[in-house]
């Protein structure tokens, strides 16, 4: 399928990860892509270069999302270099765990500035720019949010994570909404337990083993099966979903059980 034709996508934290996976997946359907880092320039180098292996085009662009200044220079950066953008994923996350009566008030800031208000950024100014590219006569566009089950889950030790991904569920349900006048979809992503860089720093191999073969579908999730849900998603075959939050956790909350 190429669903993605003559589209770009700009794809936050996707250097590696879940915000790779769909970028790769967005890529493999014939999508641009803006591949945004912070810090990690050799992982995105290497991100882009998968892109290009695709036979599309790829713009690296490093960016912190808690920064609103650094986010509107992104959004210049994608649309001198391609014209417009069509899809737009709100990805970027950071998590410092740490029971909520020991937490640094620094590190509940710095997650909260990526995790939630990095998401209101990016999602403020797609809105604005997919606004403006209607006037001159470009249909909608696609807004995704990358949540976590662990908006749902009260997980020990991850307070202001678990509370930014309540937040940007019910944020982005209210964006979809003002933005229905304007035939902007705008839906969440949801996963559960995926096997990323990030969630390597937290869990070794064994507990990764351990933990795939207690999981409903026998595994941990990967980047790969969360960018297959964002390339339906943000595509016209999802033209009539909007204000909808997707779970892709392998059967994770479905398995959970007391005691």
């Amino acid at each position: 399928m190429n669903r993605y034709t003559d589209k770009v996508a700009l794809v936050t934290g996707s250097s590696s990860g879940i915000g790779r996976g769909i970028a790769e997946a967005l890529a493999a359907e014939g999508a641009d892509v803006v591949i945004n880092h912070l810090r990690d320039g050799e992982n995105a180098e290497s991100a882009a270069a998968a892109v290009r292996g695709l036979g599309r085009r790829a713009l690296v662009h490093e960016a912190d999302v808690a920064q609103r200044e650094a986010v509107a220079a992104l959004f210049d950066a994608t649309v001198a270099a391609f014209g417009h953008v069509d899809v737009v994923v709100a990805n970027a996350a950071f998590s410092i765990r740490e029971l909520t009566v020991d937490a640094d008030w620094k590190n509940v800031e710095a997650v909260i500035g990526v995790a939630q208000f990095g998401v209101y950024h990016t999602c403020q100014m797609a809105a604005q720019q997919m606004i403006r590219q209607q006037k001159n006569g470009r249909p909608g566009g696609k807004i995704l949010v990358t949540g976590s089950i662990l908006g749902q889950i009260p997980f020990p030790s991850s307070g202001a994570y678990n509370m930014a991904k309540a937040a940007v569920n019910h944020f982005a349900r209210t964006l979809a909404a003002e933005l229905l006048p304007h035939r902007i979809n705008v839906n969440v992503i949801n996963p559960g337990w995926i096997d990323t860089p990030g969630e390597r720093r937290y869990t070794s191999d064994a507990e990764i083993a351990a933990g795939g073969q207690k999981m409903p579908w026998g595994r941990l999730g990967t980047p790969a099966d969360i960018g297959k849900a964002a390339a339906f998603l943000c595509s016209d075959d999802a033209d009539y979903i909007t204000g909808t939050a997707l779970t892709v956790d392998g059967g994770y909350l479905l398995g959970m059980k007391l005691g």
